[in-house]
């Protein structure tokens, strides 16, 4: 349950966005990636400065089709499995995607990642915050911490 949206484009058959604005609902990264696979897909990977467009305009088209939609990110399948004694110099080649894509895009935030215990990467989707040194919230991607709700 929740938002779901399913669209076909791009190279993929099928993208599936699921929001909760529950925040009881919201799920860590491993429960998102479990349940992606149980629907027969995968946390997104995005491969490309096209792609990454189609999924921002997918969101905005969710927010202004008056579901409510508020702040709150969304898991995507980039992630760092090192075992955290990684050097800050080192740590941003050391993300892959959860689906074995080797796609080098990435579209991090100013200052992303900065890595430590934050692991698991979400996509910004906070339009209500005050704009940061990357601008706003939104879009860009995050390193989080796996057990952090989205």
């Amino acid at each position: 349950s929740g938002q779901k949206v399913c669209y076909g484009d791009f190279k993929r058959p099928c993208y599936k966005l699921a929001y909760f604005q529950d925040l009881s609902r919201r799920v860590g990264f491993q429960e998102a990636r479990q349940a992606c696979e149980i629907d027969g897909g995968a946390l997104l990977s995005l491969e490309s400065e096209a792609e990454q467009q189609l999924i921002e305009n997918m969101l905005q088209n969710l927010t202004k089709s008056g579901s409510g939609i508020s702040d709150g990110d969304f898991w995507i399948g980039l992630w760092r499995s090192d075992d955290g004694l990684a050097s800050s110099s080192t740590c941003p080649d050391l993300y892959q995607w959860a689906d074995g894509s080797i796609s080098p895009f990435r579209n991090w935030y100013t200052d992303e990642p900065s890595c430590g215990s934050e692991a698991c990467v979400v996509m910004y989707h906070q339009p209500t915050a005050n704009p940061g040194l990357g601008g706003p919230y939104l879009y860009q991607w995050n390193d989080d911490r796996c057990n952090m709700k989205h």
